[in-house]
């Protein structure tokens, strides 16, 4: 039997609980696993489809939750996106992805309009979160989790990573290769981001046990494969005689493939001329040829703590002012270690990042 028309009372009766069981367990909240499958078999069974608009109405509810990103382009917000769904789903929740924009005041104009009624809740991960920005958050009428930047002393709950740590395990691991003259390909220094990454290779290059040469390079004009390629293209065309770089640390894994193929460009091989190394572990350097060494941030788990967060103050079951953190993890690849007979890069076992409960940087891509 099945009808567009079924009722909520139907449900219950089909599967034998009360109305209210019936309710929580299609909402996904106070019911038990086996409670939710049994009420949500008899929906299916009788076609049943909730009125999501007088749902919203009686509550006063949306039933979403916004994800604003710099980038949806960027395959680390894909990850996390897909992570924040799954945390949220159950709870009733669809999340709808939308951009930053490039600028504080794209951002800030952003967070007004969503607070106006069209969201319950957002998830942030801007490029710059400044003090305008931050005011703008800490007065919105509805819950806001930020990835990115260490918000708590604000009282704001937010999700950082440390990212500049993550970059010192990249330089460090070079050096034990027995590379010598590493560069550092960052994208703009005002972001977020690329402060963060800048500030983790400075200190990295100039810490007493750094025994290499440090070639700097101009900043990409953002966080792109082009702009990894327009980059190290500079890097490499330098004056006969002149330093070339045999290890590229990347500041996300765009701009190390984008490197890569600058590298190639000019007949050079990766790993044997030129190691490099990006940031995020995402799918698209896992898959890449050569795949790609990179500095997992966690973005999987980042996303589900912010969501998680999120579904915490939506409930009032927590205050805002928490803050969570995720350590950086080493991942080797080929990109910088010579293959087995097997196919697996040499070492591959390698790197452990910090503990994330140690972790004290901010960044988020």
């Amino acid at each position: 039997m099945t009808s567009s028309r079924a009722t909520l009372n139907q449900v219950a009766q089909r599967a034998g609980v009360s109305l209210a069981s019936t309710s929580r367990a299609l909402h996904g909240t106070g019911a038990s696993p086996a409670m939710v499958e049994r009420v949500r078999a008899a929906a299916t069974e009788l076609g049943y489809s909730p009125d999501a608009i007088g749902r919203s109405l009686r509550l006063k509810k949306t039933f979403q939750v916004a994800f604003a990103v710099a980038d949806i382009g960027n395959p680390v917000y894909v990850e996390m996106m897909t992570a924040i769904h799954e945390v949220l789903a159950p709870h009733g929740y669809r999340v709808v992805v939308m951009t930053t924009g490039d600028t504080t005041r794209s951002t800030v104009e952003l967070v007004r309009s969503l607070s106006s009624g069209f969201v319950d809740a957002m998830i942030l991960s801007p490029l710059r979160t400044d003090d305008e920005l931050v005011e703008e958050i800490r007065q919105a009428p509805v819950p806001v989790v930020v990835i990115g930047r260490t918000l708590a002393d604000r009282g704001i709950d937010s999700v950082s990573t440390d990212s500049a740590g993550g970059i010192g395990e990249a330089v460090r691991h070079l050096l034990d290769l027995g590379r010598r003259r590493v560069a550092f390909l960052n994208g703009p220094l005002d972001t977020t981001p690329g402060e963060a990454r800048q500030r983790g290779f400075d200190a990295a290059t100039r810490a007493d046990g750094f025994t290499g040469e440090r070639i700097d390079v101009a900043p990409a004009a953002d966080f792109t494969v082009a702009a990894g390629l327009a980059a190290t293209r500079a890097l490499l065309d330098v004056p006969d005689g002149g330093p070339r770089p045999d290890a590229i640390v990347a500041a996300n894994d765009l701009l190390a493939i984008g490197a890569i193929r600058a590298v190639r460009e000019r007949g050079l091989s990766v790993p044997e001329d030129v190691a490099v190394t990006g940031m995020d572990d995402t799918e698209i350097g896992r898959v890449f040829q050569p795949s790609l060494t990179s500095v997992s941030l966690g973005s999987t788990e980042r996303g589900r703590i912010a969501a998680q967060l999120v579904v915490d103050l939506v409930d009032g079951d927590a205050q805002a002012g928490r803050h969570e953190a995720v350590g950086p993890r080493l991942v080797v690849r080929e990109s910088t270690a010579a293959t087995t007979e097997a196919g697996a890069p040499a070492g591959a076992s390698g790197a452990v990042g910090h503990d994330a409960t140690a972790t004290t940087g901010d960044d988020q891509r």
